[in-house]
């Protein structure tokens, strides 16, 4: 019998806005085992703008309070940003599998056709040394060009909870693309919350192949859940949710938009985390 196909296992998003429910998406697509915990810390949202200590210093602290507190198996930092910076000294600080999401690199070389590739994603994770030493491990023969924005992160946010965006900043900031002498045939889409902005990706660059870290971050979450069946391991605390549930840092910025937004991804409440 497969255990990992009946047992269920509390697997944690985290994100510094919505974005990584794409990632949430992803896996639960080829996860059906899971219970998924969303926290995202709207309080310091967009982190693609914040100091590498700042996002440092909060998400190890956030992610070690809320591991500490409420049962979670496994921890997906769903946001590239905190990822490239933090993902190591989140796993020494929790002593239970973390997962980060960061730029794929590796598949868009393998793809391209033209030998250019594009990286479009928050102004910090371009300027990562972990971007540049991707980049140089897979990527060394290939023209990587790279776009940093933050705009399309706000942009993201306003579509998935139905408000209202203007699709011309979009054209705006891809337009070097567009227009330059030398163009990417594949894009990769370095931030978690550039998934949901595909098609509006797609109308400025239609010849292009956008390329994610969806799939295989699914891949990964499905491999460490099969190790924990396979081993018996769980973790034990105070706190066990039953049902997917969604957490915040900053109860101000929540609106009945977002609120409404959450129960379409299939959480049944959003909460204050403190």
């Amino acid at each position: 019998m497969d255990t990992v196909n009946i047992m269920k296992y509390s697997v944690l998003f985290f994100d510094s806005g919505i974005g990584g429910l794409s990632v949430c998406q992803e896996t639960l697509k080829q996860n059906h085992n899971i219970i998924p915990l969303y926290l995202f810390d709207n309080l310091h949202f967009p982190y693609g703008i914040q100091p590498d200590d700042v996002v440092i210093n909060t998400v190890v602290d956030l992610i070690a309070k809320f591991t500490s507190r409420i049962h979670v198996d496994l921890v997906v930092i769903a946001c590239n940003t905190a990822s490239t910076v933090a993902l190591e000294q989140v796993r020494k600080a929790v002593d239970i599998p973390i997962v980060g999401v960061v730029p794929a690199i590796k598949p868009a070389s393998a793809i391209t056709k033209n030998g250019v590739i594009g990286l479009l994603a928050t102004p910090a994770t371009i300027r990562r040394k972990y971007t540049m030493d991707l980049i140089a491990n897979f990527a060394s023969d290939k023209t990587v060009l790279k776009i940093g924005t933050s705009e399309l992160v706000e942009i993201a946010e306003r579509k998935m909870i139905g408000l209202p965006y203007d699709e011309q900043i979009i054209s705006h900031v891809l337009h070097e693309w567009v227009e330059g002498d030398v163009r990417p045939d594949t894009v990769i889409l370095g931030c978690t919350h550039f998934p949901h902005l595909c098609s509006e990706i797609q109308k400025v660059l239609p010849s292009v192949t956008l390329v994610d870290s969806g799939d295989a971050i699914a891949r990964r979450v499905k491999f460490l859940l099969t190790e924990l069946a396979n081993n018996h391991i769980s973790t034990d605390t105070s706190v066990a949710e039953t049902e997917p549930t969604a957490y915040c840092t900053d109860v101000r910025k929540l609106n009945s938009d977002l609120i409404s937004g959450f129960k379409k991804f299939g959480f049944c409440e959003l909460k204050l985390f403190e």
